[in-house]
């Protein structure tokens, strides 16, 4: 009896052991990502202009508390944009794009779109199983690269790379799904700039997304993005042409940044 209590607390014991390195196999199994440009609570808000003309207000924010995907503590991000009420008799925009992005590896588990611009309107919503590498959206499922990112999420994850280091013309490759294709994301480095805005005078790089599709806005042109040579990489001003003709978003305020911002001259 004494043989066999003891056969089977070594069972036991073994099934405890296997399960812990399941669970940390399970845990380590994704990339670490390091991130010192944006945390919890960053909340930065812009106006939107069609030249001179202060049509719309928009923002970023990553709300102040974490949620939680598949066990990993995630960030939940909210990207809007809105033309004024005063203007909406000319052209009426109500956007709202949302991402959960995972803290450790800086990649998605859920996208959400929701776009209203004039008579056109777009709903979508992809799930990510990063694990497996599909999306999940529409009713189908679709294979996927490891690590594939949604429009919101490739955004944030530039800000953590060192593009302000990068020599000009420079271009990097991300991988981008929306709909029911992967399309390749180019971003190309311009150069840079000083940029004076209502929330600042900043030094930036210029960045330039080659977007195809799945973009945020339906662009007719190039979108450039400036954004602040310093370790936050925080979008100081965001110019595109829609089917209006230009429009700009310019920073207006900004709070709860991870860190203090070198980049700006006043």
């Amino acid at each position: 009896m004494k043989i066999l209590d003891k056969i089977k607390k070594l069972l036991i014991f073994s099934s405890l052991i296997f399960c812990l390195n399941t669970l940390l196999i399970s845990k380590n199994q994704f990339r670490y990502h390091p991130n010192s440009a944006f945390g919890y609570g960053e909340r930065l808000d812009y106006k939107v202009r069609y030249g001179f003309i202060v049509a719309g207000e928009g923002y970023l924010h990553i709300l102040p508390k974490p949620i939680y995907r598949n066990g990993r503590e995630c960030y939940d991000i909210r990207f809007q944009v809105n033309s004024l009420k005063s203007l909406e008799w000319i052209y009426r925009v109500r956007d709202w794009y949302s991402t959960v992005l995972d803290v450790e590896g800086i990649f998605p588990w859920e996208f959400e779109q929701h776009i209203r611009e004039g008579n056109y309107k777009r709903d979508f919503k992809a799930v990510f199983d990063q694990e497996n590498n599909f999306a999940y959206a529409e009713g189908k499922k679709y294979k996927v690269p490891p690590y594939v990112h949604d429009i919101v999420s490739a955004f944030y994850y530039v800000r953590t790379l060192p593009v302000n280091k990068m020599p000009k013309d420079t271009v990097f490759y991300l991988y981008n799904f929306f709909k029911d294709s992967t399309y390749k994301l180019g971003v190309k480095i311009l150069g840079k700039q000083v940029v004076e805005v209502e929330a600042g005078k900043f030094r930036c790089v210029v960045v330039e997304p080659l977007v195809v599709e799945g973009g945020l806005f339906k662009s007719e042109g190039s979108i450039y993005v400036w954004l602040t040579d310093d370790d936050r990489k925080m979008p100081v001003k965001v110019a595109t042409k829609i089917l209006i003709g230009y429009v700009t978003a310019d920073l207006v305020s900004y709070r709860g940044l991870r860190g203090p911002l070198g980049a700006k001259l006043n």
